[in-house]
Order: structure tokens, then sequence, then C-alpha cells
């Protein structure tokens, strides 16, 4: 279990004030990782520092916002001055614009997730391998956090099953050439996980029907992604990159 761990790592977390980013930052503190917190809404990330550290981690927050290439550049310099290098960045901002089809959608709408969900990790991965380079490390892992509607969708997920589609290509193309930096990329693609933006759809009438289309029937908890985001932040996963790791209780494979 030893590979598993992450003592001494630095690990940065984008979209970390809440749902899955906010839950790794305290899975990985737990492993024994170093690790900085970076969203736009600072007084949770402060609250959500502030547990990690009482529970006897290690944790900061640094305002964050992926659609500026500033706001990265200086997350980045800041999260280095407290922890020194960072060893992994994990990608998790993400947003919707709401149950929307391509008509019903306007530019904002488009521009608002492209610019969080393709340009931000497009964006930090380039100022990531630069900081890489820049310190002579030996190596960096980066993880995009996707999703299975990158393959498996539903009407009214336009444009960020569009997003999420990319993101995954992305980290496929990215792995190919990171590794002349010794960057891994790999990303994660949660099924149907029980989140304040999944509330609505996930306890509605409509989940019981929802939930027959998955093979374990049942839809995912946090704890759920625990085994594989550690897999992906860790040594265990040395030889990985430009793998994406499907955890949804088989949702994909009954849809085929």
């Amino acid at each position: 279990m030893g590979s598993f761990k992450l003592d001494g790592k630095h690990v940065v977390i984008t979209g970390a004030s809440s749902g899955f980013g906010s839950h790794f930052a305290e899975v990985l503190a737990g492993a024994g990782a170093r690790v900085t917190l970076g969203a736009r809404r600072s007084d949770k990330v402060a609250a959500r520092v502030e547990e990690i550290n009482a529970a006897g981690g290690e944790a900061q927050g640094v305002p964050l916002d992926v659609r500026s290439a500033d706001s990265i550049k200086g997350f980045l310099r800041a999260a280095e001055d407290a922890f020194g290098p960072t060893d992994l960045v994990i990608h998790n901002a993400g947003v919707e614009s709401g149950a929307k089809t391509y008509m019903m959608i306007d530019e904002d709408d488009w521009d608002f997730v492209m610019d969080t969900n393709l340009k931000g990790p497009w964006l930090m991965a380039k100022f990531y391998t630069e900081r890489v380079v820049a310190n002579g490390q030996a190596g960096g892992n980066i993880i995009n956090i996707s999703s299975i509607t990158d393959r498996r969708t539903i009407k009214g997920q336009f444009p960020y099953a569009v997003s999420k589609g990319a993101l995954t290509r992305m980290t496929e193309v990215m792995a190919l050439e990171a590794s002349k930096y010794r960057i891994r990329v790999n990303a994660l693609a949660p099924g149907y996980i029980l989140t304040d933006v999944s509330r609505l759809l996930l306890e509605s009438d409509q989940a019981p029907a929802f939930m027959k289309g998955i093979p374990m029937r049942r839809f995912g908890d946090f704890e759920d992604l625990d085994g594989p985001i550690l897999l992906l932040a860790s040594d265990a996963s040395s030889y990985m990159t430009g793998s994406v790791l499907v955890v949804d209780g088989g949702h994909v494979c009954g849809s085929l």
C-alpha cells in the first residue's frame, strides 16, 4: 500500500470550494499530501482549509479563476511559495449551462462553459508544465476531471457534454505531448454521483427509471471515487498516462 501514499507531495486542486474538488482535498491530505485549494469562492475554500488543518492535514487556499491566465499564473506561484514545487495538478473546475439544448443556449452560455471546462485545463497544464521545467523537477502529474457524458449523454446537456468530450481528447493528446517533460496526464470520468448540482435530477421523480440504466442499480457517492483518485495521484499509476478511468457503476457498459 506504500505506493498509494502521497507523503511529501504537493497537490493543487482547482474548483476546490465544493463538490469533488473539496472532497479530493480531504482524501489526498489524509494520504499525506500538502494540498493547495483554488477556487473563486474564497470563503468556502477557507472553511475547507480550516477543517483539513484541524484534522491534522496541511492545506492552504489561494483565490483562482481558471478562465484567467494571470489568475492561474498567480495561483501557481502562490502555491509554490508556501508548499514548494507542485507535484500534481487536479483540474476539477467545471460548470454547466443548465438543462439546455444547442438551440436554447446563447453565445454567453457557450463561452462560459468552454472557457471554464476547456480553456482552463489547457492554460493550467501549460503554465504548470512551464513551472516543472523552470524548477528542474524530475516530472509531474496532471489529472483532469472529465465525465461519462464525454461518451454517454442525454438531451439537454449541451454544451457541457461537448466540453467533456473535448476534455477527454485533450487528456489523450496532452499525454502524448507531456511525456517529453516526464509529466503524466490522465482523466477521471465519474458517472452520476450525488452532488449539489446533480441532486435535483437524481432525487427527482425520474430517478428510479434513470437508475435502471445503471447495472449496479445505484447512484455513486463521493467515497466511490477515493480509490480511483488515489491511484491516479500516486506512484501506483506510474506507468499510466493517457488513461481515462471511468467510475460509473457500469453505466457506460449498460448503454452500449
